[in-house]
């Protein structure tokens, strides 16, 4: 049985463990493409950190089209940036060559209540050309079905709390501005918390518009909602900064953080639905102080309550994981654009990942053992 082969989009510090990730999962790295021209011509080792080369030079990312019509392959990683529009033409590159793939993109996870319009252009065009795209990583298991599966064990559920925080030190510079580290209070106010101070129905038409920059949670509550089978009335999201107490200096952003200055922000997203379940999550994205660090903590409220708090989750390792995990789910897929919340729970995979595929075809594969996933 042949190896599973893929391609690399966007080799910054994700691709770091997602490239070496995929290869010691028996995936074999066909390409990698980067807009960054200091690193084009570099082999793949250098960003892996490997003694040995391995034969695969990053291009150019405008090359990437022309080298999908040219070469088979099964899977694109893409760990770029986090809102969905940014990342469309890349998608729409691998739709229309029939290339399946996965995304670190934040509001890929579930662009359909925040960006529909698109998303139901690329699900169109990858049901058209039989592939599967989608966006995976940390949510994926830590927001998303961990928390289906402890409301699995519930008898009967009020209200769904989550908080997350991490540190967007540790994921580039395309994140840390979106959440408007090293912005001055005023500037915070004037380019992120403006955005939410609006009425229902304003943003409703943002979102038609396919104009709206939705929080992490955002998604992660529709993609909820989808799972659990509950349909929401109504959804609003607010942006509070994060002040720095101390100068703190982000190697990321290249500068230090004055004291009363944003070292990032707080999202909190409130569902209300027609079944009368509430979710109300928050994310905490900042340059963490010398004493902060990751914390996941959700509780379900209801009959009877469960409360997990998971403490320094290695959360760039754990998103990476969950992507290179996901390979197998997203060929055995339906075609379109195919959230997760559509397939089976993400699994250890013990053996290679071609282990788990009977046939390897981008028109038609299948899981070995999974029955649950979708086929073709």
């Amino acid at each position: 049985m042949r190896k599973i082969t893929m391609v690399q989009y966007g080799c910054g510090k994700m691709s770091k463990y997602t490239m070496r990730y995929a290869l010691e999962k028996g995936v074999k790295i066909v390409g990698a493409f980067d807009i960054d021209q200091s690193k084009i011509g570099k082999d793949i080792s250098t960003i892996i950190g490997c003694k040995d080369n391995l034969n695969v030079k990053i291009q150019d990312a405008r090359e990437f089209d022309n080298f999908l019509k040219k070469h088979s392959v099964d899977v694109a990683i893409v760990t770029t940036t986090s809102l969905f529009a940014e990342n469309y033409p890349i998608y729409e590159i691998c739709a229309k060559n029939g290339v399946n793939a996965i995304s670190t993109c934040e509001e890929a996870f579930y662009a359909q209540n925040s960006s529909p319009k698109l998303a139901k252009k690329l699900d169109k065009l990858a049901k058209e050309n039989g592939c599967t795209i989608c966006g995976s990583g940390y949510q994926d298991v830590f927001w998303g079905n961990l928390i289906s599966v402890l409301a699995g064990a519930t008898h009967k559920i009020t209200t769904i709390r989550g908080k997350s925080s991490y540190n967007v030190e540790d994921y580039g510079i395309s994140l840390a501005r979106v959440h408007g580290a090293g912005l001055s209070p005023e500037e915070f106010e004037k380019q992120v918390a403006v955005n939410d101070e609006i009425s229902e129905e304003e943003r409703q038409k943002i979102i038609n518009q396919g104009k709206f920059s939705p929080s992490y949670m955002w998604n992660v509550n529709g993609w909820l909602c989808s799972k659990l089978g509950l349909h929401i009335t109504s959804q609003t999201q607010k942006s509070i900064p994060q002040i720095a107490k101390r100068n703190i200096h982000s190697t990321t952003l290249e500068m230090t953080i004055p004291k009363g200055h944003c070292t990032g922000m707080s999202a909190e997203v409130t569902t209300y639905t027609k079944e009368g379940i509430t979710i109300i999550s928050q994310c905490i994205g900042k340059v963490y102080d010398k004493d902060e660090f990751d914390c996941n903590d959700w509780t379900i409220e209801g009959e009877p309550n469960t409360r997990v708090v998971i403490e320094r989750p290695s959360t760039v390792e754990l998103t990476c994981a969950s992507v290179i995990n996901r390979i197998v789910e997203v060929l055995c897929a339906e075609s379109g654009y195919t959230t997760t919340d559509k397939m089976c729970e993400n699994f250890y995979k013990v053996m290679p990942l071609n282990k788990y595929v009977e046939e390897i075809d981008v028109d038609q594969v299948c899981c070995d053992g999974h029955e649950h996933c979708h086929h073709e």
